[in-house]
């Protein structure tokens, strides 16, 4: 059995996939098996891949129809058969020491997940730093957590049992991923060192704003649904209404500031406000919200007049 199995899918990324790999085949845990699942490619990914085939025999290569990132992931996931499961974007690289440091953690206290942070990769390999905040318990995580899949070590026998999957067709796949996943997780670790280089492309779906934006909505009700469903609302329902309104006023209204479109972006800030609203009446006694930060006091001041003004200074800011 190999100590991790890499999940990463592969959707015409020729331009990086010979970096991705070659972090991966460096990595100083030997016991690895990298599970590459192309995703429909069109272009020269694959040739790529069949030539690194030939020199390793940790990369397995499955095959797909084209259905996106969440789609590739969750068909990668039963042919796992790794202690522990990682997950890694093909336009992104790793450090060598990433997984043998992150096991040995894993293993040393039994932990169900453990989280590394990471380097934001700009252009001219300019990098900027990712240190998390430390949660303590699976409440403090829904307040505090980095949601992204890439940064993380999971049992894989937990992800079996949990039957958690990535939404596919969805936008912030992460999103409901972690949420859904961490009632399952009862020892998480963490480790210091920044491991993932995550590259930052322009015209990368995260950075491309449209109305699909509005899928972070379907995301966030996915994951109250689920909590709901499987009894968790009550034990949970101060944290969960925190992200909530954390989500559509801060990450999401960036995102959503930033689409081109007029009519489209003013649609989505509309609904933004009415789905806060409606979905938390009270979002503003959230006990959370009234500790002492910055964001919280930013959050604390919106209001139905002071929504739309913080809009059209965010959106005059974006344009300069």
């Amino acid at each position: 059995m190999p100590k991790v199995s890499v999940i990463v899918p592969v959707y015409n990324v020729e331009m990086y996939i010979a970096k991705c790999l070659d972090s991966l085949l460096n990595q100083t845990l030997e016991d690895i098996e990298i599970i590459l699942v192309n995703d429909g490619s069109r272009d020269g990914s694959i040739k790529i891949i069949n030539e690194y085939m030939k020199k390793n025999n940790k990369i397995i290569l499955l095959e797909k129809e084209n259905g996106g990132l969440s789609s590739a992931r969750n068909y990668g996931i039963p042919y796992a058969t790794g202690e522990y499961i990682a997950f890694l974007d093909s336009d992104d690289y790793i450090e060598k020491k990433m997984y043998e440091t992150m096991y040995k953690k894993a293993k040393s206290k039994d932990y169900d997940m453990v989280e590394c942070n990471f380097y934001w990769e700009y252009p001219n390999n300019k990098l900027k730093k990712d240190i998390g905040e430390k949660y303590k318990n699976k409440k403090e995580a829904l307040e505090k957590a980095r949601v992204v899949a890439w940064n993380k070590l999971y049992k894989r026998e937990l992800i079996q049992n949990s039957r958690v999957r990535f939404p596919e067709g969805l936008r912030y796949e992460d999103v409901e991923f972690f949420y859904n996943i961490l009632p399952s997780l009862n020892k998480i670790g963490f480790v210091e060192e920044p491991f993932v280089h995550y590259i930052q492309r322009s015209n990368s779906i995260s950075n491309t704003q449209n109305e699909k934006t509005s899928e972070i909505f379907i995301v966030l009700d996915n994951v109250l649904n689920f909590y709901k469903k499987n009894n968790l609302w009550e034990e949970y329902k101060e944290e969960l209404e925190y992200t909530y309104t954390r989500y559509l006023l801060c990450s999401s209204l960036k995102r959503m500031i930033r689409i081109p479109d007029d009519k489209i972006r003013k649609k989505l800030l509309s609904l933004t406000w009415e789905n806060l609203n409606n979905t938390f009446p009270k979002w503003k006694k959230n006990s959370l919200l009234h500790k002492k930060s910055k964001k919280n006091l930013y959050m604390l001041s919106v209001n139905n007049i002071t929504f739309k003004l913080y809009c059209t200074i965010l959106r005059i800011f974006i344009a300069t």
